[in-house]
C-alpha cells in the first residue's frame, strides 16, 4: 500500500528534478519515491551499524586505540617521520 505525501522543494532542486524526469523518462513521483527509499535505506543501515557497534562496546567486546596517539599517527602520514599505528587496548 502506498500513501501520498507532500513536500516543498526550492526552485533549483525542482528544476534539476524536472531535468532528470526528461533524461530518465521517469515521473517526478517515481524519482522522489526512489530518492526517499534510497535515503531511508541508507540511514537505517547506518543507524543499525552504529547501534551494533555501541552494543559491542557496552558488552566489552571492543578494543580501542588512544585518541591522542591516533591523532598524532594520522598527522604523521606523508611525513619523513611517519609513526606506527597505535596499538588497540
Amino acid at each position: 500500500m502506498t500513501q501520498s505525501v507532500s513536500i516543498r522543494l526550492d526552485d533549483e532542486v525542482l528544476n534539476k528534478l524536472d531535468m532528470l524526469t526528461k533524461t530518465t523518462e521517469r515521473s517526478r513521483a517515481w524519482l522522489m519515491a526512489h530518492a526517499v527509499e534510497q535515503y531511508v535505506q541508507h540511514e537505517a543501515w547506518q543507524i543499525e551499524a552504529i547501534q551494533n557497534t555501541l552494543d559491542k562496546i557496552r558488552q566489552g567486546n571492543s578494543k580501542f586505540a588512544d585518541e591522542e596517539q591516533t591523532e598524532q599517527w594520522l598527522q604523521s602520514w606523508g611525513s619523513s617521520q611517519e609513526l606506527k599505528a597505535p596499538a588497540c587496548k
